[in-house]
């Protein structure tokens, strides 16, 4: 089964082994058809505390490792 993957920007690195992602998509209103940006935060596993604000990286689902981390990050872009 392959695990979704998406992209996006660290909004903060305060935490202890964790970041917080910002992803970005293009969504259309359905009545109007005008796309708008929707920006989500994900909370996101960085076991070595080796990414910091402003890095763009590639984070990707895992299982459950808090009550709000679901995601680990992968890599740096």
């Amino acid at each position: 089964m392959n695990k979704k993957r998406l992209s996006g920007v660290v909004v903060s690195d305060k935490m202890q082994k964790t970041v917080v992602v910002a992803a970005t998509r293009l969504k259309e209103h359905r009545i109007y058809k005008r796309k708008y940006k929707v920006t989500t935060r994900y909370k996101a596993h960085d076991e070595n505390k080796e990414y910091h604000m402003g890095d763009k990286v590639i984070i990707e689902e895992c299982r459950p490792i808090s009550r709000d981390k679901r995601w680990k990050v992968v890599g740096k872009i």
